[in-house]
């Protein structure tokens, strides 16, 4: 079955927006977690607008499933997850501005750069895994850095999904058999929801793991956080 990591970013956002600690972020994992989630995902960026550095060494000792910490490997970056050790990093080529994720790796312009910061990560005992879209011409150079996995990057399905749902997802299909066939583990995430999840899951073979957070805690607001963290591990199913 398909794993669901809860990004708890937004999470993090509202906390910030007045200050102190409410919401609880760590018993917001817990809670994530009791409710069914098999692992939190945070994504700390240099503005600090949401997850914190702090946040990440906290949720090591409190999160009991599997901490996946995204981001863009700067020293900074490197220096705490390789302090931290969480069970995955997923290495995404933001700009220390952007707002959200907006496009996988171009592992062939940047294979050096991925091959060493790979290296450094699986030599601490961290899973690796590279945000990518579904262009299967990079998926060698992306096997040749020694990733544990790819990350497919589903804003495309999720803004063509209501349109036409198979043409929506065979782009994803096709990357899913080409990451499977180079020995390449598969995650995905972005813009996943309750509504395009099943269909995805349904159609993505060798999916190991969906890491879904703005449009499940959007939904949590009207459904309550529990009952929408098994609504999504239904779709899933």
């Amino acid at each position: 079955m398909t794993k669901l990591s809860v990004n708890i970013n937004k999470i993090a956002l509202i906390r910030n927006a007045r200050g102190g600690n409410q919401p609880d972020l760590l018993e917001a994992a817990r809670k994530a977690e009791q409710f069914g989630a098999q692992g939190i995902t945070v994504h700390p960026r240099p503005d600090a607008r949401h997850i914190t550095f702090d946040d990440v060494r906290s949720l090591k000792r409190c999160v009991e499933t599997e901490l996946n910490v995204e981001g863009y490997p700067s020293e900074e970056f490197m220096e705490l997850v390789l302090s931290v050790k969480p069970h995955q990093v997923t290495l995404v080529p933001d700009a220390p501005d952007a707002l959200t994720s907006n496009a996988g790796w171009d592992t062939l312009q940047h294979e050096a750069l991925l091959t060493d910061v790979v290296s450094r990560l699986k030599s601490a005992g961290i899973r690796t895994s590279i945000f990518m879209d579904t262009n299967i011409g990079l998926y060698e150079s992306a096997a040749r850095t020694r990733t544990d996995r790819i990350e497919l990057y589903t804003e495309a399905y999720a803004h063509n999904y209501a349109t036409n749902p198979q043409t929506a997802v065979e782009p994803y299909r096709l990357a899913a058999l080409e990451a499977y066939k180079i020995g390449l583990g598969l995650n995905a995430g972005h813009d996943l929801n309750s509504q395009n999840l099943r269909f995805f899951a349904q159609n993505i073979p060798h999916l190991l793991e969906v890491s879904i957070g703005h449009a499940l805690i959007c939904e949590a607001l009207y459904l309550g956080f529990e009952q929408t963290i098994k609504l999504y591990r239904e779709q899933l199913q």
